[in-house]
């Protein structure tokens, strides 16, 4: 019977558990909730292309202070360019021609 009852008291005055033991599992549950706010995103955009590896994707970004930049995906392979409006010279055959309709977008057209 004594040593029951010592046995007892000695577990009440102990403290074994960790008190940084639950920030792991608040690490790992923020990492999921980081990855489905990520797919959300992308679904909400309809920007699910941009994780397929076969798919490509253009597109054209225009910052604050007025450069534009394009962005292209082909397969595993991103390539980014920035648009100039300097003018362009050089020897080269036309291809096609552009217009703009009144309500701002631009239709290419080809010969």
């Amino acid at each position: 019977m004594r040593y029951m009852n010592r046995h007892r008291y000695s577990r009440i005055g102990e403290h074994n558990e960790d008190p940084l033991a639950g920030v792991a599992n608040l690490f790992d549950a923020s990492i999921v909730f980081i990855v489905a706010m990520m797919l959300a995103l992308f679904s909400a955009w309809n920007m699910m292309d941009l994780l397929d590896p076969n798919s490509e994707v253009t597109i054209a970004k225009k910052s604050a202070d007025g450069h534009v930049e394009v962005l292209t995906k082909k397969g595993a392979e991103i390539k980014v360019s920035k648009v100039s409006d300097k003018p362009l010279s050089g020897s080269g055959k036309r291809l096609g021609t552009a217009y703009q309709l009144p309500d701002g977008k631009v239709v290419y057209v080809p010969e």
